[in-house]
């Protein structure tokens, strides 16, 4: 499965959603059709796939740098997953965001982000307990509205291609956003 899910990768990177199919999975990985077929059941079934693998290294990442640092404050923990998540993007940026229109033209994009809210549900649990808790005080409904608008934010920038999607200006503005909602929803009126 990991051979062809890199090819599969390794494709869109190249040639992108037009030169993405099964066959040209199958024999850049070095496998039968059959073999590819015998894993997915179809060249969404591979986009998915790929779609799950570089969400799960995404949270990899972010757990890391939200452990990086107890004494981080809050903004400090912010921008340390906020980089995490865009530097997910840099490498292969035109294969992400091949997976990503495809996710999106399937209309799973809501189910994709499920694991992110999540996510960050369950990193709050544990950042609750540092010196500095982030999202641990947020209520289910907090945590949908600031990981889609994070993350639609990233999301748009792939797509778009923005050249300012690797700039600190671009997280700059990402961290003013989640530090914005996080001080609105704690604070209060």
């Amino acid at each position: 499965m990991a051979a062809i899910l890199e090819a599969a990768a390794q494709i869109l990177e190249a040639g992108g959603l037009a030169a993405f199919t099964t066959n040209a999975v199958a024999e850049r990985a070095g496998v039968s059709i059959g073999t590819l077929y015998q894993y997915f059941a179809d060249k969404n079934a591979v986009l998915c796939a790929l779609a799950e693998r570089e969400m799960n290294a995404v949270f990899l990442r972010v757990a890391e740098a939200l452990r990086g640092d107890v004494g981080l404050a809050a903004d400090g923990r912010v921008r340390a997953m906020i980089r995490a998540i865009v530097g997910a993007f840099r490498g292969r940026q035109r294969a992400r965001k091949a997976v990503l229109q495809a996710i999106l033209s399937q209309g799973q994009g809501g189910e994709m982000m499920a694991p992110i809210a999540a996510f960050i549900t369950r990193a709050g649990e544990s950042v609750g307990r540092a010196p500095a808790p982030v999202f641990a005080a947020l209520s289910p409904e907090q945590i949908f509205v600031v990981s889609r608008a994070l993350m639609g934010a990233i999301r748009s920038a792939v797509l778009e291609e923005q050249a300012f999607f690797k700039s600190r200006s671009f997280e700059d503005e990402l961290v003013r956003l989640v530090l914005a909602y996080l001080g609105a929803v704690t604070d209060g009126p």
